[in-house]
């Protein structure tokens, strides 16, 4: 097995160092979220949930968290700069009560809110605490091919009254919307009358190339 061994000193490995990057690239679409637009309830430092949205490499960067306000919910709505694929999730949190215990995928449902998170979820997972940032949530991955926005909603944690988040970390493939995709991924989150007069105006909007 010694064949299999590094034989350098540290910092010199090239193939450890390109895996490292390689990692942080698959953990890129922070970089695709609409930071404009990003939003976060029930945090109690406004502009705070968007910074646990940050670069893999800064992930151990506790500075930087989110803690909710009134209870332990948090619910964040995320919209993309184009469409998402999105292959996977993760969270970190303190290794202890404050950490969130679950977590609830919604797709394309701009500007949610708590009531709307009676709806059912595109997919729930039973997260473990992980203080350091290494457990990966595969998605149901045919359900979150394309994404334009998404809602994460962190219903309960391991006890203490408030929730703290110090990383969220988004893996997928991102791909430019076209504009009429950008149409129709707001026209399927608005149940509004006067839009689907307008769909019936503009009927190019109906073909995704």
């Amino acid at each position: 097995g010694a064949a299999m061994a590094h034989g350098h000193g540290p910092g010199r490995c090239r193939c450890c160092g390109e895996e490292a990057a390689e990692r942080g690239a698959a953990w890129g679409l922070y970089l695709r979220i609409d930071r404009q637009r990003l939003q976060c309830l029930n945090e109690r430092r406004e502009g705070s949930g968007a910074t646990v949205f940050r670069p893999w490499e800064e992930r151990g960067d506790r500075s930087k968290f989110v803690e909710s306000d009134d209870d332990e919910e948090l619910l964040f709505n995320i919209p993309f700069t184009g469409s998402v694929k999105l292959k996977g999730v993760l969270v970190m949190g303190e290794d202890d009560g404050t950490h969130p215990a679950e977590l609830r995928l919604f797709r394309n449902i701009p500007h949610m809110s708590f009531d709307d998170t009676a709806k059912e979820p595109e997919q729930t997972f039973s997260l473990s605490r992980d203080p350091l940032g290494e457990l990966e949530y595969p998605t149901k991955a045919a359900r979150f091919s394309n994404v334009c926005h998404l809602s994460m909603h962190f219903p309960k944690n391991f006890g203490a009254e408030t929730t703290k988040i110090l990383y969220i970390g988004l893996k997928g493939e991102w791909t430019e919307a076209h504009r009429h995709e950008v149409t129709i991924c707001n026209y399927e989150a608005s149940a509004n009358p006067a839009d689907h007069k307008l769909e019936q105006i503009t009927p190019q909007t109906h073909f995704i190339s």
